[in-house]
Order: structure tokens, then C-alpha cells, then sequence
């Protein structure tokens, strides 16, 4: 008699799995918006400001910008894989991949996510959207600039997620760095999408010389992975 049981996965939960769905079909019309988002950028970068600065501005607000499926999979079986208890993100936007950040830490035993969200509207709605998926214990998303809410995040953290500002890449890994636990995962995406505004970061992290073996994986928009070996 096979007495095993299954272990737990809660993006299997019908409340969350329909709440991701939801959620991903919304950010599907991130590609009808984009067009209403050329005057903005146009005008921003003839005033010499960079995409970054012109979406920080507001320019993104109502934009998911969210990880694919596969990419969210992914990052729950990641997570799983190290058995985090203590996930870091910066660039939580709606929420989308802290959902599935939360439902590895929450099938893990338990732990933190902490995210960061400097736009206020995209704040509330993710901060509900973990409500309602019941990972509200879990999860926590700060609002504002992410080189402020996250300096006090305690360590060791046992995962990272960059899917914010790109030229924030860098600043943000050196914040976190000093509380990473060795044998910790940091994933980077857009890999692909900002290959010139990237590339500082990803000659840091595979260079072999500051902590970190690391690969870029072909997921999406491509997706940086690299393990912390520590200092």
C-alpha cells in the first residue's frame, strides 16, 4: 500500500490559480497600451531623460510589465528548490510574481517575501492581490524607492528577484549582497529585452570574480541566473 502523500503546491489552490489566470490576462493588454506610451517616451527622451526616468516619472503606472507563466513557474520551483524562507524582490509592480513567490515560501514551511513598489497604485493593488490569495502572512510589499525600503531587510536571504528599473540592477544586488546566505539564488529578468543597459550587470555576476556562478537562461525575455558561492 503506498501510504506517500503529494507534496504541496498552492498555485494547484483553485482561488489562486484563478486569481494568476485573471491576472495574466490582464497583463496581456500591456501590448495595446504600449502605443499610447510612444508622445510620453518621445518627449521624454529628447529632454535627454532615460526610459527608466521617463516610466518612473509615471509613464508605466498602468502597465503590468508582470513575468511570463513559464517565468513564474519557474520562480516557484526555484524557490522550492532552495527551499527559501526569506525572498527579496524589487519591482513587485501588480504582484504577479510575488503570487508565485509567496505560494513557494508559504509551501515551504513558511518565511518572508519582501517586495518593493514605488508607484502607490500598483502598492494597493498588489498588497490585495496577496490578500486575497490568502498570502498576506507571507508577503509583504513596501512602497517607494527600493534603495531605501530594502536596506533594512534582514538576512540571510535565501533568494532575489530583479525585475525593476534596469540602471537599479546593480545598486540594488550591492545593497542586498552583504545578506545573502551562501548557496542563494538571484534572478535577473529582461536579460534579452535591455541587453546594452544590462550587460554591466551581467559581466559582474559571470565573471567568476565576485561571488556568483551565473548563467543567462533562454525564458521569455530572458531570465539571468546565478548562484551565490559567497565573498
Amino acid at each position: 500500500m503506498d501510504t506517500t502523500t503529494a507534496s504541496p503546491n498552492s498555485l494547484n489552490r483553485a482561488d489562486v490559480r484563478d486569481l494568476l489566470d485573471r491576472l495574466h490576462r490582464r497583463a496581456r493588454g500591456d501590448y495595446l497600451k504600449l502605443p499610447f506610451k510612444v508622445p510620453a517616451l518621445a518627449k521624454g527622451l529628447l529632454r535627454g531623460q532615460t526610459v527608466t526616468e521617463i516610466f518612473m516619472a509615471g509613464a508605466a503606472r498602468d502597465l503590468y510589465l508582470p513575468v511570463s507563466p513559464e517565468q513564474g513557474r519557474f520562480l516557484y520551483l526555484m524557490a522550492r528548490t532552495v527551499g527559501a524562507r526569506s525572498i527579496v524582490e524589487f519591482g513587485t509592480s501588480f504582484g504577479l510574481s510575488t503570487l508565485y513567490l509567496a505560494a513557494a515560501v508559504t509551501d515551504n514551511g513558511g518565511g518572508k517575501v519582501i517586495g518593493t513598489e514605488l508607484e502607490p497604485g500598483k502598492h494597493a493593488v498588489a498588497t490585495d492581490n496577496l490578500r486575497v490569495a490568502g498570502f498576506g502572512e507571507v508577503a509583504e510589499v513596501r512602497l517607494g524607492d527600493a534603495l531605501q525600503t530594502l536596506r533594512d531587510v534582514p538576512g540571510p536571504v535565501d533568494m532575489v528577484l530583479l525585475d525593476g528599473w534596469k540602471d537599479l540592477y546593480m545598486p540594488v544586488l550591492e545593497l542586498l549582497k552583504p545578506k545573502l546566505r551562501k548557496g542563494s539564488v538571484v534572478l535577473a529578468d529582461n536579460i534579452f529585452t535591455f541587453k546594452k543597459a544590462l550587460r554591466p550587470f551581467v559581466e559582474y555576476m559571470q565573471s567568476g570574480k565576485n561571488g556568483f556562478q551565473s548563467t543567462t537562461l533562454s525564458i521569455a525575455d530572458g531570465f539571468e541566473y546565478s548562484y551565490y558561492e559567497g565573498a
